[in-house]
């Protein structure tokens, strides 16, 4: 069993891919099978695992998130009560649950099992700039 933090920082709303320090903190601590467990610290921002070939996925997946839960400046969501830290606040609450907060990846002779074109991915959901932290644990 092994655990690490890491820190992501971020400009802005969108996909902020992460598998490569996953990667390097399983190849550091694993040489046989375990399960990696990623946990995002925050609650307005998440964690996937998507394609990453093509950054079109990526754009896409934000603009679809835009269009569903736009920010609190849209009078489609005058309806938010929470508005003290921010338009955008409330509305990153809502796409961080309905994404998840923790992934779990197998991981298989000392290397994330994942398939050829998936990544592992922070989904920053405030307009600002944020430094988010995920914590790595491994179990064997």
């Amino acid at each position: 069993m092994a655990q690490s933090r890491i820190e992501i920082s971020t400009s802005g709303p969108g996909l902020y891919e992460f598998t490569d320090k996953a990667s390097a903190f399983v190849r550091s601590v694993a040489s046989g099978d375990g399960l990696l467990t990623c946990f995002v610290r925050h609650t307005s921002a998440s964690l996937l695992i998507q394609e990453n070939a093509d950054p079109d996925v990526r754009r896409d997946l934000d603009v679809f998130f835009r269009r569903l839960v736009p920010d609190g400046n849209d009078p489609a969501m005058s309806w938010l009560r929470h508005t003290a830290e921010g338009p955008d606040d409330m509305p990153a609450h809502i796409k961080a649950a309905l994404t998840p907060v923790s992934l779990s990846v197998p991981v298989t002779g000392g290397r994330l099992a994942l398939g050829t074109w998936q990544g592992l991915y922070l989904f920053e959901h405030r307009l600002a700039a944020h430094t988010r932290e995920i914590v790595l644990h491994l179990s064997s």
